[in-house]
């Protein structure tokens, strides 16, 4: 198993650990983590789920006006160039 999936797992691991559903979808680039975060979600959860989220190259919550929110994360397959690393609005 390449070790960006490895990674991969192991987050979707920590993040179903805290009580989120977490999908793994292989991209061409990247390996992705989606879990949907309820609403509410103690500190002590919250907590564990940024520990998961800081092993991956990058990492969001999408919140949207119907409360729904929805966390994510990427790992590279590759190390990204150095132009990109940051993401694009960090782009020298």
């Amino acid at each position: 198993m390449p070790a960006s999936k490895e990674r991969a797992e192991a987050i979707a691991a920590r993040l179903s650990a805290v009580g989120l559903a977490t999908r793994v979808e292989e991209r061409d680039d990247c390996t992705a983590i989606e879990a949907e975060v309820p609403e509410p979600l103690s500190e002590k959860s919250w907590q564990g789920v940024l520990e998961a989220v800081a092993d991956a190259d990058r990492f969001g919550l999408l919140a949207t006006s119907s409360n729904d929110r929805t966390l994510w994360a990427v790992v590279h397959k590759t190390v990204p160039a150095t132009g990109d690393v940051g993401g694009p609005g960090h782009q020298r």
